[in-house]
């Protein structure tokens, strides 16, 4: 299973999908031993241009695929190119010592594509299928990612979506390290100096108005919502809504004592044992981490850890 690994601009589905010209779909079918890429990732090569869209390793085969990307375009055939352990291409070495099986699809159909952009972006899980003799693609919403004699399907998540709620350097700086990282996110802050460093890192913005979670929030299952507020009698509310949602992590900044006050006010509320038992804090993978950007790294990675638990990538 896979995650779209790029933003909308640089995702070579996206690119192909809406292509003027004539382009090649390139996706790793197989791995054998340590990759710098997963099963299912995506690369887009447009001969006609000599322009590709993402990227398959470290930068050590791209121009190989690209050369077979075009003679696949001209006649009109998917093809697999293999690389490292087995290939023929012993003057093509992978750094990582493992091998690589590369799906070559001229032409992809576009509309098919575009039908699992907007499945993407409308955060719906689902399954692509290709065939591997005549490049034909279709979307199901159930499967899993696998190989087969004749078919080659891999299973597409939706990137993962963080609610930044806070005010202050913690929260700027945890929401431009996720904007900067490439995910989907929001910050939320009362402290328009706060939001002006999430604009600044491209991260969407809403200025929070009072301590209360807005009804149209609604975090899905790959979602997680994160406070860093020093006032901390803004969590309780946000963390209340919070927990009515699907997110997979949800968390909060302060000490343990701060999490013990937070947990009896949430009880108060008359949040249920169970969903306080979702509640991170303090949260982080390095202890009291007291500066903003160690803080923003540690819990970035905390997220990133649990993430690893959900059923469809455990």
């Amino acid at each position: 299973m896979t995650f779209f690994s790029h933003g909308p601009k640089d995702d070579p589905v996206t690119a192909l999908a809406g292509a003027a010209n004539d382009g090649v779909l390139a996706v790793i079918i197989r791995v054998d031993g340590p990759s710098y890429r997963p099963v299912g990732a995506f690369m887009a090569v447009f001969p006609g241009e000599k322009r590709r869209v993402g990227t398959l390793s470290s930068g050590c085969i791209e121009n190989d695929i690209a050369l077979h990307a075009g003679e696949a375009l001209k006649t009109g055939s998917p093809r697999t190119v293999l690389y490292g352990r087995g290939s023929p291409y012993i003057d093509i070495q992978l750094p990582c010592g493992g091998g690589l099986e590369i799906l070559l699809i001229p032409r992809p159909d576009r509309e098919t594509l575009a039908i699992l952009c907007a499945k993407h972006a409308a955060r719906n899980a689902c399954t692509l299928g290709i065939d591997l003799k005549t490049g034909i693609l279709a979307i199901s919403a159930q499967g899993e990612t696998a190989l087969t004699a004749t078919r080659f399907q891999v299973r597409i998540l939706p990137d993962l979506f963080f609610y930044t709620f806070g005010k202050g350097p913690e929260a700027g700086a945890f929401a431009t390290l996720v904007a900067s990282a490439g995910y989907p996110s929001l910050l939320l802050s009362p402290d328009e100096e706060t939001l002006e460093q999430g604009r600044a890192a491209g991260c969407p913005v809403r200025h929070l108005k009072g301590a209360e979670w807005s009804l149209d929030l609604k975090p899905d299952e790959w979602s997680a919502v994160v406070l860093f507020f020093h006032d901390h009698e803004w969590e309780p509310p946000v963390l209340q809504g919070a927990l009515a949602s699907q997110a997979f992590y949800i968390g909060a900044q302060g000490s343990q004592r701060a999490r013990d006050l937070r947990l009896t006010e949430l009880a108060k509320m008359g949040v249920g044992q169970a969903d306080l038992n979702r509640l991170y804090g303090p949260i982080g993978l390095v202890p009291s981490a007291r500066d903003a950007r160690t803080l923003a790294v540690s819990v970035l990675a905390e997220v990133l850890k649990v993430a690893q638990t959900l059923p469809e990538l455990a």
